[in-house]
């Protein structure tokens, strides 16, 4: 990832071999996300998976405006749940950590995909 030394280089290189359902771009942006979030709700540390998804949502609007859900989608990403496998494959090879209490299932139906990004938006008309 970006930034990141040359062991933590091979353990996102093996991770995206042996796992191919996300590419790169999509590890990129929830490592980002993370921070993000923890700026955002003026946390450092630990954030809960709502949180994350939550903070991931606000930053791909931001960062693709109406194009949000469809570069997610680019990126295999459908779903919370999809931040969720992303984050449980890093914490798998050591990029990530997690707390006791953290599950998977932290991840699960957080949000509608459809509702959150394309209902995001609304365009107002000027009638004369």
């Amino acid at each position: 990832m970006n930034g990141y030394d040359s062991a933590a280089e091979e353990k996102l290189t093996a991770l995206l071999r042996r796992d191919r359902r996300y590419p790169r771009e999509a590890y990129e942006f929830i490592h980002e996300a993370l921070g993000y979030t923890g700026r955002l709700l003026k946390k450092s540390g630990h954030l809960s998976g709502q949180e994350l998804c939550h903070g991931a949502r606000r930053l791909a609007l931001e960062r693709f405006g109406y194009l949000a859900r469809t570069v997610l989608d680019s990126w295999n990403v459908r779903r919370t749940d999809d931040f969720g496998n992303l984050v449980y494959n890093l914490i798998e090879v050591g990029l990530l950590h997690k707390s006791e209490g953290d599950s998977i299932e932290d991840f699960h139906e957080v949000y509608d995909f459809a509702q959150a990004f394309d209902q995001a938006f609304r365009i107002e008309l000027e009638t004369r």
